[in-house]
């Protein structure tokens, strides 16, 4: 007996010492983690969430979420911000390099600190990403620090919760919500730059063997208007490429679209005339539709003419005709056009479209192309 006592009691703590069995955390609060693309950017928070508990008014500037630096009785013994959540180490990662509040912060997973205040809090980002709290907090491992405005809450959040906020293409406010308080950061990316350098790596590798990543690749240069003699190498490849260039209407017009973006139209112009045979209806209409936009009607009309030439009495290239007459102020020769769309239209929504550009022109109003 006195054996299978000693037995129980040497196995009992060798088990000790080796695992425990996983359990929820510790008193109650709950592990969660959010992400989101900023961008081609994800920006990822791991944190606990502790609960309210019925300690309304009793959150901040208390224990539970001390304002300012403070000695919390472990670690080294230095006085240390807010954990900004519970248990270990809140986390977030940023996957390319970002903004925050206006300064730069590298890609990287840092720790996430807050010197809490009643009106500002100042958010720090730390090297040390894995640690219990911040009791090991050193100021000296601080990557960045930024301040912001505390916002008050008109409800109160029970657990605390971090979100993205007030999105935009390239950026968001990420956001700490607790109590009746938020505390919101802003992350932003440098979106063309970020894409630009996305464009470069992807076309080294599989992408780079098609036109159509080429194309893809200089049309985006040339939305944005970013770095166009770039965007001219990508669409000179598409066409001439060793293996993969094809001389195609998409790729001919995309060089000719920067030709005269930058400022070369007689280029531009020899271009399109060899790619205007190879489109297909759709193609072309698209094409028209573009140069209408850009207050190139007399163009826009020999193009939608060409195409109603190819692909005679189509809704498309009746509509395309119809169009390009108003836009050179021959609003009554569109009529015939409209009339013959009119039973063609594929759906009510362009039926509908096409009675009110009749009715107008009938009625000798100006029709809004």
């Amino acid at each position: 007996m006195r054996n299978t006592l000693l037995f129980i009691v040497l196995l009992h703590g060798s088990l000790a010492s080796w695992a425990q069995l996983t359990t929820p955390p510790i008193g109650g609060n709950k592990k969660a983690s959010v992400s989101e693309q900023i961008g081609l950017t994800t920006v990822t928070i791991h944190y606990d969430r502790p609960g309210v508990k019925g300690r309304e008014g009793k959150i901040w500037g208390t224990p539970i979420a001390h304002y300012g630096f403070q000695d919390l009785g472990y670690g080294p013994g230095q006085a240390a911000p807010w954990r900004a959540g519970a248990n270990e180490t809140t986390t977030i990662t940023f996957s390319e390099d970002v903004r925050v509040e206006g300064k730069p912060l590298a890609a990287g997973t840092y720790g996430l600190f807050m010197n809490l205040g009643e009106q500002e809090t100042t958010v720090i980002f730390s090297r040390i990403a894995v640690s219990w709290g911040s009791y090991y907090y050193d100021p000296a491992l601080d990557v960045l620090r930024v301040t912001v405005k505390n916002q008050a809450l008109d409800r109160s959040v029970e657990l605390l919760t971090y979100s993205f906020v007030n999105q935009t293409d390239s950026s968001a406010a990420v956001a700490l919500s607790w109590e009746k308080r938020m505390i919101p950061f802003t992350v932003s990316v440098d979106m063309v730059g970020q894409q630009m350098a996305s464009f470069r790596r992807e076309l080294l590798s599989k992408p780079g063997f098609t036109w159509e990543s080429l194309v893809q690749a200089a049309t985006y240069c040339l939305t944005t208007s970013h770095d166009l003699k770039q965007g001219m190498m990508w669409a000179d490849q598409a066409i001439n490429a060793r293996y993969i260039g094809q001389k195609n209407f998409q790729t001919l017009s995309t060089k000719a679209a920067l030709l005269t973006a930058l400022a070369k139209p007689d280029e531009a112009s020899i271009l399109m005339k060899e790619a205007l045979p190879m489109g297909t209806m759709n193609e072309l209409h698209q094409y028209g539709r573009t140069l209408l936009s850009q207050k190139r009607d007399q163009e826009a009309y020999a193009v939608f003419k060409t195409n109603y030439d190819k692909n005679p009495n189509q809704f498309t290239t009746n509509m395309g005709m119809s169009r390009a007459l108003i836009a050179i102020g021959k609003s009554k020769d569109a009529l015939p056009y409209l009339r013959a769309a009119l039973p063609q239209a594929p759906d009510s929504l362009n039926r509908a479209n096409v009675e009110a550009m009749i009715k107008s022109i009938s009625e000798g109003k100006t029709v809004i192309n």
